[in-house]
């Protein structure tokens, strides 16, 4: 695909970084405190809290990433928004008021409120910094992807821009300019999705029975580098390629050439009844030069719109077990890792007290349902209208905007951009914070004044931004929702077992806890990093190759590491209870 940035894209683009930015730097002359910097001064209403949980959590795996899978596959895409917003229900339900009870400034703060354990500290503040890690890595692929037809600029370049950008957001104002961005960001992300749904329903559905629409498309890189498509070099920059933006229909119902403007029910119908043409890829490799050909396989939209037709969830449809116990892994690190991702987490200490916790948490799930349920036709309306770049999944719904013109594609891009923006921003924030008020204050013992908290917290924004770009540089190409996978796993296996357990389990100790995080973090990243997926997507190995190597026997590790963690926790809070009884009794004592 290659690049044609416009004047409107990139004033609009300019317009909304530079708002975003003058925000910011209004907002950082108001925060100077370490309360203001990492937790607003617990002042943010709840409504503006509702909609900014919702900007934190529609990412560049909400809005990038689920488009680009149900582009791609149809309803299996869709699985993924369903697991999102199945996880707010433990979220409202059970981690929403407790949290602002028991914390102050980071999730280390709720963990550690009834022991004062310097290992808790450290364990729950290296877990922080893990899963907020692995959740920078989507967003930045994600801006990367954003910026190449925005701009015109390079992957890395775009990488780059970001990671600068938001650097610069996090070290004016912290969580308070973060909360006011993804409050605008969100309610922006939602009415231009739904004025994007609403442009797809009124223009229909339309068949192509041409040629073209037909042909397979190869790309290949030569040993030395080179890019040809269709045995042509083509492209600009980095490599880049420029295959043709491919997705329609073969056949509707009747036999008529368009439908007209539908309802949303009817869109959905006709293209159950319709033939539509999906892309599959082959990859030859021969004296170097490796080429991926991807051909149309016309398939009826009936079995698009059920589970199972992409390789992540085609467990549901055979027999096999451990493609089926994939699914079921992958599910419940969804629902499970919502309430224990960091920079989630946190947003509950930006407003006054338990009820507007509550209160924030219906809203954000009002707002994210109501977001997801237009990812549906996003994804779908890219799969018919001929915006998938087959390199990029990430760009069906900017390519999308563009298919109804350049000014809307300018502005559902900008926002795109100010999500990711938004995310990062309150990753870094989730991760400075754990650096300072619970590595360096809490685990080290320094004895730092709010000015010096805030100093340090503004550093290791700078750090942890370096670090997050050269991740978004490494994972290019990577699906933002396969990415962002990662982490709910990392931190439901980590940090929901401590969180539920201290909540519920009046039995639980500290032992406890720091064994179950430390054990569900380890587990969890080793069953990932020795997976059949990350041998083939991320070490680069052959599909045979990757499942030979493979030594756990599914990708996903969320079905064993959970209960895993649960177990540690019980069985180590059992074996150190009468110590713990010891000591409670020896200080009563004195």
């Amino acid at each position: 695909m290659i690049p044609q940035p416009s004047p409107i894209a990139i004033g609009v683009f300019l317009i909304f970084v530079g708002a975003t930015l003058a925000l910011s730097f209004w907002f950082g002359s108001r925060a100077k405190s370490s309360a203001g910097y990492f937790a607003a001064g617990g002042e943010i209403h709840w409504f503006v809290n509702g909609v900014a949980f919702a900007g934190d959590y529609l990412s560049a795996a909400s809005f990038l990433g689920i488009c680009g899978l149900i582009s791609l596959s149809g309803y299996d895409g869709f699985l993924y928004s369903i697991g999102f917003l199945a996880g707010w229900v433990v979220a409202l339900f059970v981690i929403a008021e407790p949290m602002k009870r028991l914390g102050r400034y980071t999730f280390a703060d709720a963990l550690n409120s009834k022991f004062q354990s310097r290992g808790i500290t450290l364990a729950a503040g290296l877990s922080a910094l893990v899963v907020s890690v692995f959740y920078l890595i989507p967003q930045m692929v994600g801006a990367g992807s954003l910026i190449y037809p925005l701009l015109g600029l390079p992957h890395w370049l775009g990488v780059v821009v970001v990671g600068l950008t938001v650097v610069v957001i996090v070290a004016t104002a912290g969580m308070v300019s973060t909360t006011y961005v993804q409050f605008i960001k969100g309610g922006l992300l939602v009415i231009f999705s739904g004025i994007l749904t609403v442009l797809i329903l009124r223009e229909g559905l339309v068949a192509r029975t041409d040629a073209a629409a037909n042909e397979p498309q190869t790309l290949t890189t030569t040993a030395d580098g080179r890019r040809l498509v269709n045995g042509v070099p083509q492209g600009l920059g980095e490599g880049q390629a420029d295959l043709r933006p491919v997705g329609h229909i073969s056949r509707l119902p009747g036999e008529i050439e368009r439908t007209g403007p539908l309802g949303p029910l009817q869109y959905l119908q006709m293209i159950r009844d319709s033939e539509i043409v999906l892309w599959k890829s082959t990859t030859t490799i021969e004296n170097g030069d490796k080429s991926v050909t991807f051909s149309p396989v016309p398939t009826p939209g009936e079995d698009i719109l059920r589970p199972g037709r992409s390789a992540l969830f085609q467990g549901l449809r055979g027999d096999a077990l451990w493609p089926k116990l994939n699914f079921l892994s992958l599910m419940l690190a969804l629902f499970a890792g919502t309430a224990s991702l960091p920079h989630i987490l946190i947003r509950y200490y930006t407003v006054k007290d338990q009820a507007a916790a509550r209160q924030s948490t219906v809203v954000g799930i009002a707002t994210i349902g109501a977001f997801y349920v237009l990812t549906l036709y996003l994804g779908l309306g890219a799969m018919t209208r001929g915006t998938i770049d087959l390199t990029d999944s990430n760009m069906a719904a900017p390519l999308l905007a563009r298919s109804f013109g350049e000014l809307i594609f300018a502005i559902v891009s900008a926002i795109a951009f100010t999500t990711v923006l938004g995310t990062v921003s309150g990753l870094i924030v989730a991760a400075s914070g754990a650096i300072v008020h619970d590595l360096i204050s809490g685990v080290a013992g320094w004895e730092l004044s709010d000015h010096h908290k805030v100093r340090l917290a503004k550093l290791a924004s700078i750090v942890v931004g370096a670090f997050a770009i050269l991740l978004g540089i490494w994972f290019k190409g990577f699906n933002a929702s396969f990415l962002v996978g990662w982490a709910f796993s990392v931190a439901a296996s980590a940090n929901l077992p401590a969180l539920v357990m201290i909540l519920f389990w009046k039995r639980t100790t500290k032992q406890g806890v720091t064994t179950a995080i430390v054990v569900g973090m380890v587990a969890s990243l080793a069953w990932i990093l020795l997976s059949e997926d990350t041998f083939k997507t991320v070490y680069g190995y052959p599909a045979d190759e990757a499942a030979r190597l493979a030594c756990v026997p599914f990708s996903q590790p969320g079905l064993v590491t959970i209960p895993l963690g649960f177990l540690t926790l019980i069985v180590t809070s059992l074996l150190t209870r009468g110590t713990a009884e010891s000591v409670a009794a020896a200080k009563a004592s004195r």
